[in-house]
């Protein structure tokens, strides 16, 4: 461990068994839905510093299970260096926007799948730095995006997320890092001799709900509560989908519905991280599937920005999750396991930006751009998740008549 400036934090460091069991989960699990790393996948890891002990423990799991590895390993915001800042602050947009295809279409074309572990030293990195600069480099690599999407909807690449908790990370929330990776091991049953049980069981009873929802000839949603009233359309050939292990842990369920129906207004109880910025307070209003309105008791002029990238005034995602699934019982400030949160309400989330292709009910790799517009599914370089952990009432009306009341008070009724 680095050594620490402040005597008062902690040096907590998870077990080696607890890091063994997470990176099990994430190789043998997360990775090609349930059936883990097969022997020939290349499968590249991204990772910071302060994640070297479960970097190198997914490593060592990859190559046992027959895979290799390309490691992406890079340094911390941290002990008075900031590479994070130093990108913003000393390039050009020209810079900023570069784009080396030959070399990331090589990479798109070389790996079966991505573990990617979010891990951060400094959660203020990125305050002052002007939120267009870092859009502006999401922007130039959507073309990556795009090949990726592609390999994944032809059922040739894989990913997963998973969380790495620093002393930063826990302050940010609000817990000792004892208390930030107790969150951690019990959402991913770290806290189980046999993690990948727990998840095939969990995996068994969300697919459950999720054929039932699929099974319902669904034409739109309804979503009330003393903070919103907005409707959704679902659209044609869409599909609830979650479950996959491509985010550790995900216990919701989502899908991506037709944007051009979105209508009405809500508010998100829950703080966003974005861009090194903290937004409060999220209040908005559609119209015609549009962003007519927003606001934020903080942040409201990052969040104005955001919404003003490329198709990031549309709804991407729409999903729920069932208090009765996930463990995740306090505030992360981590959007992965803020939008997994059970507790009293369970949680309803949207996400501004980019649909996902695997809502698409049908064959995904068939489909062209025009296509994708056609049917309402929005693409943009952002993809922002914004939750709200309050009262919630999700009435689906159904195609020909008729409605069906399938979420209420924090948990599906189907």
């Amino acid at each position: 461990m680095p050594k620490k400036t402040n005597p008062a934090k902690s040096s907590y460091v998870p077990s080696k068994k607890v890091l063994e069991r997470y990176a099990n989960v994430l190789v043998n699990f997360a990775i090609r839905d349930g059936k883990g790393v097969q022997p020939g996948d290349v499968i590249r890891v991204i990772a910071e510093e302060s994640a070297k002990p479960l970097f190198l423990e997914v490593r060592r799991q990859i190559w046992r299970a027959g895979g290799h590895v390309i490691g992406a390993y890079q340094p911390s915001d941290k002990d008075g260096f900031s590479p994070t800042r130093d990108f913003y602050e000393h390039t050009s947009m020209d810079q900023v926007t570069f784009f080396p295809e030959k070399y990331w279409k090589a990479i798109a074309d070389t790996v079966d799948g991505t573990i990617f572990i979010d891990s951060c030293d400094d959660t203020q990195a990125l305050k002052g730095i002007e939120p267009a600069k870092m859009m502006a480099h999401g922007k130039a690599r959507l073309p990556l995006k795009k090949w990726l999407n592609d390999k994944e909807s032809a059922g040739k690449y894989w990913w997963t997320i998973a969380l790495y908790g620093t002393q930063a990370m826990a302050d940010e929330a609000g817990m000792s890092l004892e208390e930030y990776w107790d969150q951690i091991i019990k959402a991913c049953y770290l806290d189980s001799t046999d993690p990948l049980a727990k998840w095939t069981a969990a995996w068994e009873e969300i697919t459950r709900v999720r054929d039932r929802l699929n099974a319902l000839p669904i034409e739109s949603f309804r979503i009330s509560g003393p903070d919103v009233d907005l409707k959704i359309l679902l659209g044609d050939k869409r599909k609830f989908v979650g479950g996959s292990g491509r985010n550790i842990p995900s216990f919701e369920l989502f899908t991506s519905p037709d944007w051009r129906g979105t209508e009405g207004w809500i508010k998100f109880n829950q703080p966003l991280y974005r861009y090194g910025n903290l937004i409060e307070n999220v209040y908005l209003r559609f119209e015609k599937g549009l962003v007519v309105e927003s606001k934020a008791s903080k942040g409201a002029k990052v969040l104005r920005e955001m919404i003003a990238t490329e198709g990031a005034n549309k709804v991407g995602e729409f999903s729920l999750t069932d208090k009765r699934l996930s463990r995740i019982t306090r505030f992360m400030a981590e959007t992965l396991y803020d939008e997994n949160v059970g507790g009293p309400h369970g949680n309803t989330h949207i996400a501004l930006g980019s649909s996902y292709h695997d809502c698409y009910d049908g064959d995904p790799s068939k489909v062209k751009k025009a296509g994708w517009e056609k049917l309402g599914f929005n693409d943009s370089s952002v993809h922002t998740d914004i939750v709200s952990t309050a009262p919630r009432t999700v009435v689906a009306t159904l195609k020909g008549g008729g409605e069906r009341l399938i979420y209420e008070d924090g948990k599906f009724v189907v």
